[in-house]
């Protein structure tokens, strides 16, 4: 009997859905479809063993079941007969079974950013249905309360059927409108594949992999979009730095103390090849800055040698481009370690009030930090105690708890 990677349903599920989705233009019934064929897999794999075939045998459960749905609803009589006789003639249910479906992850993304939604809700929608990421993933990563985020992506499913758009592949102009969409969803899988917001695991390489390999794909197809090519750049330098980024027991290592000599030489050259590539053609965007503020990361033999005053430069400029609190808050560092620890200490002043960070564990972590850094030792170990409170991550927790406790044992002596 073969061993059940529970990371294989994760892999494969978007794969799925897409072609379902591309065959019956229908994505609530096709995703309700594969979810039950996922759990079809889930409770026969284990005892039966995983088939030669995974994503075969998924498509052809799904497709059983869609079509037992379709004929179950007199109303919908014609269009289970028009969508099945279609699938029949491209391909024979053989062959959709079988029949490699390289690129249906991508058209799913691209399907998911629909013109009927919102960009937040197209966004929310498709990192649920084919991201893999869970509500409380999506909430956090947009800084909103998880019961605000099943409302949106509840809405944005039935915007989509209420719309009576067709899910299918856009054409060229109107794909060029939905890469915007698209480019930030990888980079929100991403995000949580290099961070996990929470759990015992500070790393979720399935997540950042997939990422990585979309954006590969997104910038084969399209080698002169500036900002493509920014995103696989940015995604390359900060990946880069993944194996020194854990220590022996999965502890979090910060930037400061990694082990440089394990950082990925040839995704840095490659990322900064990229970086290069794509500022070259004038228009800049904000994955281009942020990949060129982890260039000067990667580029620093010592964490000491790091170009701060460049960083400090780029997040002024991504700044203006950005509403994002999160940029504010590592121009904030930056400020710090360029003018001194009272400036960034000055420029968290006005987060306190951002409804989307005021709490948020990260805010009271680089307060901490930077209080450290003023000498403020007492005031550092409460907000390090404070972040280490509300952090989901266990692994941020267990280093917030530490920084704490070595400037309390540092005190006491």
């Amino acid at each position: 009997m073969d061993e059940y990677p529970e990371s294989l349903l994760r892999e494969l599920a978007p794969q799925v859905l897409g072609a379902v989705v591309r065959r019956f233009h229908d994505f609530a019934a096709a995703e309700d479809a594969v979810q039950e064929a996922l759990l079809a897999a889930a409770m026969q794999w284990p005892r039966e063993g995983v088939p030669e075939n995974p994503r075969g045998w998924l498509i052809q459960v799904a497709v059983r079941r869609i079509v037992d749905h379709l004929r179950s609803e007199e109303a919908r009589r014609r269009r289970e007969e028009a969508a099945v006789e279609a699938a029949r003639t491209r391909e024979g249910m053989a062959g959709m079974t079988t029949a490699p479906e390289e690129d249906d992850t991508l058209i799913l993304f691209f399907m998911c950013c629909h013109p009927a939604l919102t960009l937040v809700s197209a966004i929310a929608l498709t990192l649920r249905a084919v991201g893999g990421l869970t509500t409380a993933e999506i909430a956090r990563a947009f800084l909103v309360p998880e019961t605000t985020m099943a409302q949106r992506i509840s809405r944005a499913k039935q915007t989509i059927k209420a719309s009576g758009v067709p899910f299918q592949l856009p054409g060229g102009q109107e794909r060029a409108e939905r890469l915007g969409a698209v480019l930030h969803v990888f980079y929100l899988i991403f995000n949580e594949g290099y961070t996990s917001s929470a759990g015992p695991q500070l790393q979720r390489l399935e997540l950042s992999r997939e990422a990585i390999r979309l954006a590969r794909t997104v910038h084969a197809l399209l080698p002169d979009d500036a900002e493509a090519g920014g995103l696989l750049a940015l995604m390359l330098l900060t990946n880069a730095r993944r194996a020194a980024r854990t220590g022996s027991d999965g502890e979090l290592v910060p930037l400061t103390k990694q082990d440089r000599n394990q950082w990925d030489q040839a995704e840095i050259s490659e990322g900064i090849a990229l970086l290069t590539a794509a500022l070259s053609r004038g228009s800049i965007g904000p994955y281009q800055l942020q990949a060129a503020i982890a260039a000067v990361h990667d580029e620093a033999a010592r964490a000491e040698d790091t170009d701060w005053p460049q960083i400090l430069v780029l997040y002024e400029l991504l700044k203006r481009m950005s509403g994002n609190p999160m940029v504010a808050l590592n121009h904030a560092i930056a400020a710090a370690m360029v003018h001194g620890p009272a400036q960034g200490l000055e420029l968290l002043k006005p987060l306190d009030s951002d409804p989307r960070l005021a709490g948020h564990h990260r805010l009271h972590a680089v307060r901490a930090h930077l209080l450290e850094m003023a000498g403020n030792h007492q005031s550092a170990i409460a907000h390090y105690r404070i972040a280490a409170t509300r952090t989901t991550s266990i692994p941020e927790r267990d280093y917030l708890i530490a920084q704490a406790a070595r400037l309390s044992e540092n005190a006491a002596s």
